[in-house]
């Protein structure tokens, strides 16, 4: 059998759930640690609700880490903060605005889910009623020899992504 990296294999999405049971379970997991946006999802959950039109999805890593890390295909890039700068992009909410609007979920992805978060804290509090943080980003967590892109993540999951 061939695998088709575009799509969540049939029992993997049965497992996972419909938009409608993934947004629940992101709501709950808000609810469960006190979060100030609307809820988490994993990466096959951002894949499924992505793939389903569900909700938009939107890498907020820097430029040099999507293209030289990698990227999801047609997804757009909004930094959060451009790569060396201390503060946050100033256009961050105009630029999501362009993809996203207030009252679809809106997803954010960042390298290990650290950034994401902070973004989808400054949505919700401009008016995102479904900011979603995608759990263990794009590279995930540090594994043993200090390294990312093996221990959790979009990456790590199998999920569909291309490199520059």
């Amino acid at each position: 059998m061939t695998h088709d990296p575009l799509h969540v294999p049939q029992t993997e999405s049965a497992a996972i759930g419909n938009p409608q049971t993934i947004l629940a379970r992101a709501a709950q997991r808000a609810t469960t640690k006190g979060l100030d946006y609307f809820g988490e999802v994993t990466p096959a959950e951002a894949w499924a609700l992505h793939q389903a039109g569900a909700a938009t999805l939107i890498d907020v890593r820097t430029q040099p880490e999507w293209a030289y890390v990698g990227h999801i295909d047609a997804v757009p890039l909004v930094p959060w903060r451009a790569y060396g700068a201390e503060q946050p992009n100033p256009d961050f909410l105009a630029q999501v605005g362009q993809h996203a609007p207030t009252d679809k979920p809106v997803m954010f992805l960042c390298r290990s889910g650290v950034r994401s978060q902070s973004a989808a804290s400054v949505a919700t509090a401009a008016g995102y009623g479904r900011a979603i943080n995608i759990l263990e980003g794009f590279e995930g967590d540090l594994d043993d020899r200090k390294q990312r892109g093996s221990k959790g993540g979009w990456r790590a999951a199998g999920l569909p992504w291309v490199q520059s």
